[in-house]
């Protein structure tokens, strides 16, 4: 099913997960084993990352097939921008029709730290639209979701510019929008109303990962997209004795992060997993679906 038609077709909010293929073999089990506790949540989708520069393409073709197979998940995979080449993700594309997967997030990506531009890069798909019209064009049947930025893409500080970009990705025939994550639903908000100022109306599905660890709070800020952390939580998080603490307090902001997007009724959540069930699990114990 397509990630457009379940969106339509509910009028409850959805929810989705992401996951990313293990580097190491030994992680696969345990991996499959958090896809085995988080199934009984009722995710209408599950989506599969890619590494930095699509380091990690094979593995990720692998483990969409793989869920797909053994679980009948609907499955969204990633693809991006970065090193590919048309007759490479023709043929990616093709398999995935073989397999009965027919959604995909089109993304530019990340550049690789070995090279030295963004130019150099890419190949055949400079930006992300340029991927989303392939797809459209020789996969019409496909559907299409793209990135979105609450708090500004780094490399488009000309706000209104970014939605025009963002615009012309929907328009080319992308069908939802799924955002970075973030840590103040204000920002998520405006994003949705700016969107609609500039003629967006396609779902604009909120991205949440709650803090888990000091460390993890502190790579989410180095990151090139880094999240804002507002300041009461940044507090709270340095003034933990330790990092189960550390998770008490991520847990409990995301919750209530999701309970008002819930309440405000947005058509989906998606939750970044980083592979492990439990905060997810966590926070659905503590909200109110009904």
């Amino acid at each position: 099913m397509l990630v457009r038609e379940i969106l339509e077709s509910r009028s409850e909010p959805i929810f989705s997960f992401e996951f990313f293929p293990p580097k190491k073999q030994e992680d696969w089990d345990r991996l499959f084993e958090t896809i085995s506790n988080l199934i009984p949540l009722d995710p209408s989708y599950v989506s599969v990352t890619y590494g930095a520069g699509g380091s990690t393409r094979e593995r990720t073709h692998n483990l969409v097939t793989k869920i797909q197979k053994e679980t009948g998940l609907t499955v969204v995979s990633h693809l991006t921008c970065i090193g590919s080449e048309r007759t490479e993700i023709d043929s990616i594309l093709r398999l995935y029709r073989e397999h009965g997967i027919n959604n995909v997030l089109a993304l530019r990506g990340d550049k690789p730290a070995d090279i030295p531009t963004i130019e150099e890069a890419v190949r055949d798909f400079p930006h992300a639209i340029d991927l989303v019209r392939f797809i459209k064009e020789h996969f019409p049947e496909m559907g299409v979701g793209v990135a979105g930025f609450p708090e500004g893409h780094p490399e488009t500080p000309n706000r209104m510019k970014e939605l025009d970009h963002l615009r012309e990705k929907v328009d080319a025939g992308a069908d939802y929008i799924v955002t970075q994550l973030f840590f103040d639903n204000r920002d998520y908000f405006d994003y949705v109303e700016r969107c609609a100022i500039a003629g967006i109306t396609v779902p604009v599905i909120p991205g949440i990962m709650p803090i888990t660890t000091k460390k993890g709070m502190i790579r989410m800020s180095e990151l090139a997209l880094g999240a804002r952390i507002p300041a009461p939580l940044m507090r709270s998080v340095l003034e933990a004795d330790n990092d189960g603490e550390v998770a008490e307090i991520g847990i409990d902001w995301a919750t209530r992060q999701v309970q008002e997007l819930i309440d405000k009724h947005v058509k989906g959540i998606h939750f970044y997993t980083l592979n492990l069930a439990e905060a997810t699990l966590r926070i659905f114990r503590n909200i109110r679906r009904g």
